[in-house]
């Protein structure tokens, strides 16, 4: 009998952050919630935070603007789209560092690749689904109200990690591997709601 294919298997949108070995910084771990501010203004907080902060608010409006030219000509102005690839890079550096996922300081904007953490997008889409822009946000209900209840569970998984960091210096491994999950699935409909893909995300975290 063939093996099972994940749902998530060949979806054009990935978040991976690679896992920190060595022992954990004790010390920006205990002061995150400051040292993270200036990202968290410009970029927006983990979890269900799309368009947040002053660059994602620039990423929602250029969705808006996006939404009306999809729907009304069958295709996406390139450059709004290469805008919102590179809030949701960097975004995607700043939320491992923010989630604890990472101990590195990350850059200001989605910086040379070298940071341990990477949104990748397949690729730019040439046509477009109207249908599917036109009702995106009727078609994102789902999806949302499990990320809502996926990230209050995660929301406790991040505090006790923070304690575990603070006297261990570990993230323990099995809350560290749902919180990268937690995170990817919602940068993917992150990124669907800001119409970057048509393809529905996979109610998946892997």
């Amino acid at each position: 009998m063939a093996e099972a294919t994940p749902a998530s298997a060949g979806y054009p949108i990935t978040y991976e952050v690679e896992p920190q070995i060595a022992e954990r910084n004790r010390l920006t771990a205990a002061f995150r919630p400051i040292l993270a501010i200036p990202q968290w203004l410009l970029v927006g907080e983990p979890g269900q935070d799309v368009g947040g902060g002053v660059v994602g608010l620039a990423a929602t409006i250029m969705a808006i603007i996006s939404w009306f030219a999809i729907v009304f000509t069958g295709r996406q102005p390139r450059g709004l789209w290469d805008f919102t690839n590179f809030y949701m890079r960097w975004r995607g550096n700043a939320v491992a560092y923010m989630a604890l996922l990472r101990d590195e300081y990350p850059p200001f904007g989605p910086g040379d690749g070298s940071y341990p953490a990477s949104f990748s997008v397949a690729g730019f889409p040439e046509t477009r689904n109207r249908w599917s822009v036109g009702l995106r946000l009727i078609y994102a209900i789902p999806q949302l109200i499990v990320l809502f209840f996926l990230g209050i569970a995660w929301l406790v998984t991040v505090v006790i990690a923070w304690f575990a960091i603070l006297f261990t210096g570990r993230y323990p491994e099995g809350l560290y591997t749902f919180g990268v999950g937690y995170m990817r699935w919602s940068f993917r409909v992150d990124a669907y709601l800001l119409l970057m893909r048509d393809e529905y995300p996979p109610f998946s975290l892997d």
